[in-house]
């Protein structure tokens, strides 16, 4: 663990939080709990591209970082993914195939020149969750489940903090994805692909225009169009069914929920908790993120200086 001479402020943690489409980099003030706003960057990220393409781009964001902050990273990574080793393990995943296999903390160190002593990886739903614990709506709660919602659905099941990955009382792997609903797997329902194929049934798209994006049906709902409205009940409630037992099982006192799909609040919520009670489900408070940009960044930073 990083130790600090009394009377001088610690350094601030670099940290890193590679999505599908972007990578942000951040320097963060674990003591305040948040990122310094002079101190992230944002980069877009290809997860179609090369392995060398894919770590400049994260280098590249890490680099742009002023200097004078502590040797040991956080980095917050979607799975497939070997934590301990810094590994990908991307494969049938659509996204950083080319990872696959790749030491991702190696290619990192060795572009980042000496910036980083020691990069320490951590699954990007625990990332937000811990976040969230510290700094955002889990702030106070034992046991909390944390979802996010996006391409798919990330989870964290967390336990005075820290991340639950097995056990009886959680998904394999703490994952929710893992999970079946309505006879197939929960992400054929719940993701960005099964909300627009079941709008597509629902309202097929004229020829030529394609089917909208989620954030367009979820727009279309809003005004007043059935179908968009009901493939959102439909996949929220699809969702609440499937997580009720492991909410039950797991004894939560609350579930926070953030990523994209969460924008649509009034759309997710309703839907979230009929699907959560009609499968017997308890009745506990069902809340967005509080921090949903910057609970990843926070989460990866405690993450980072708790190393030992």
């Amino acid at each position: 663990m990083t130790t600090v001479p009394a009377g001088r402020p610690p350094a601030p943690v670099p940290v890193l939080d590679v999505g599908g489409t972007h990578v942000t980099a951040a320097l963060v003030d674990v003591g305040a709990d948040r990122p310094a706003p002079s101190a992230v960057i944002r980069l877009p990220l290809a997860a179609h591209d090369g392995a060398d393409a894919v770590l400049d781009t994260i280098a590249e964001a890490a680099s742009a970082l002023p200097t004078g902050h502590d040797p040991c990273w956080g980095v917050a990574m979607p799975g497939p993914f070997d934590y301990a080793t810094g590994v990908g393990r991307f494969t049938g995943v659509g996204k950083f195939e080319s990872l696959h296999g790749v030491d991702v903390g190696r290619g990192l160190r060795e572009r980042l020149a000496g910036r980083a002593r020691r990069l320490r990886f951590l699954n990007d739903a625990d990332a937000f969750a811990i976040g969230e614990h510290r700094a955002g709506a889990a702030a106070g709660r034992d046991r909390v489940v944390c979802l996010t919602l996006g391409t798919g659905v990330g989870s964290s099941f967390l336990s005075l903090g820290r991340p639950v990955h097995t056990g009886p009382a959680v998904p394999p792997s703490g994952h929710v994805h893992h999970l079946r609903v309505h006879g197939g797997p929960l992400e054929d329902t719940v993701s960005r692909r099964g909300i627009r194929a079941h709008y597509e049934r629902l309202s097929p798209a004229p020829d030529g225009r394609g089917t909208p994006d989620v954030h367009e049906i979820a727009v279309r709902a809003e005004k007043g169009d059935a179908a968009a409205a009901l493939t959102f009940r439909y996949a929220f409630d699809a969702l609440g069914q499937a997580l009720a037992p492991w909410i039950d099982r797991f004894e939560a006192t609350a579930v926070v929920v953030g990523g994209s799909m969460a924008r649509s609040w009034q759309l997710i919520h309703p839907a979230f908790t009929a699907g959560l009670a009609s499968a017997g489900g308890p009745d506990i408070p069902v809340s967005p993120a509080r921090q949903p940009e910057a609970a990843p960044l926070i989460g990866a930073a405690h993450w980072a200086r708790n190393a030992t």
